[in-house]
């Protein structure tokens, strides 16, 4: 077990988080799957997985599972910032605090593993960090405002994050899923019931109240565990891509951002009325 490779991942309650510690832990890594609420994961702990309790808001937590893993181990060679969520709706409705706390999981909260977890690679001259990002963190869409631009802040924090240390021998990708067929879409729907809502939005919300194209049932989702084969390619891999897109329609998606702002704008446009 000396030579056993470790990975941290967070977010693991359910969907994407939770299929990925079992894609690891099937090729035989010692994963350590966290989540706020260790009931939560008690099956991935049954099936051998190390769980953790972990808010990726609080740097205690951080400090914690990560010295228990290289006092354990002695070292963390794949990190996995899997948790976060959505937080959508027209932004003039999106109040200060729920927009901060939209950058606190998505971004905030990698940048303090990130940091919890760096020296120790850096000391090895090994390790990957995958981000997991979304193709919203490449093309922004109408009532998705908030959210994109904390993917946007993770795909920019990415591309800095990954020259910065190559030279010490640590890899950083990022995984670009589109529609997953998950339950992030009813977290969506509990964070659009906070908002006093403006009238001249109606068509907005009532697009992202409907999950026919985007939720878990949609026909061009992806399931948790074609992610989660992607992410652990990224894992093992001696060269991993910078980027992985997962999914046909998530590559259409990406590719749209290509097009002339105007032109985008129109389709956005086309698509909000034929919904």
């Amino acid at each position: 077990m000396a030579d056993t490779k470790t990975v941290l991942i967070t977010g693991c309650s359910s969907g994407i988080g939770r299929a990925t510690a079992y894609a690891f832990l099937e090729d035989d890594w010692r994963v350590y799957a966290t989540a706020r609420d260790t009931a939560d994961i008690e099956r991935l702990g049954e099936a051998g997985c190390d769980i953790n309790t972990l808010d990726v808001t609080d740097p205690d937590d951080i400090e914690r599972v990560v010295d228990r893993i290289v006092e354990r181990d002695g070292r963390v060679d794949c990190l996995v910032n899997n948790a976060g969520y959505g937080q959508h709706g027209p932004i003039e409705d999106v109040p200060d605090d729920l927009l901060q706390r939209q950058f606190d999981v998505n971004l905030f909260g990698p940048h303090r593993l990130v940091r919890g977890v760096l020296p120790h690679m850096r000391e090895r001259e090994d390790g990957t960090i995958v981000n997991v990002s979304s193709v919203a963190g490449r093309l922004a869409s109408p009532g998705m405002g908030a959210y994109s631009a904390s993917k946007f802040a993770m795909e920019g924090y990415s591309d800095a994050l990954r020259n910065e240390v190559a030279p010490h021998g640590v890899d950083v990708s990022v995984v670009q899923p589109g529609p997953v067929q998950t339950e992030f879409r009813e977290r969506v729907g509990e964070e659009l019931e906070q908002y006093d809502r403006t009238d001249a939005y109606a068509d907005i919300y009532a697009f992202q109240e409907d999950a026919s194209l985007f939720g878990a049932d949609s026909p061009v989702a992806v399931s948790p565990t074609e992610v989660a084969r992607v992410i652990l390619a990224a894992g093992v891999s001696p060269d991993p891509e910078p980027r992985y897109v997962v999914g046909g329609f998530a590559d259409l998606l990406v590719k749209l951002r290509f097009l002339p702002d105007r032109l985008r704008d129109r389709a956005f446009d086309v698509i909000r009325k034929f919904t």
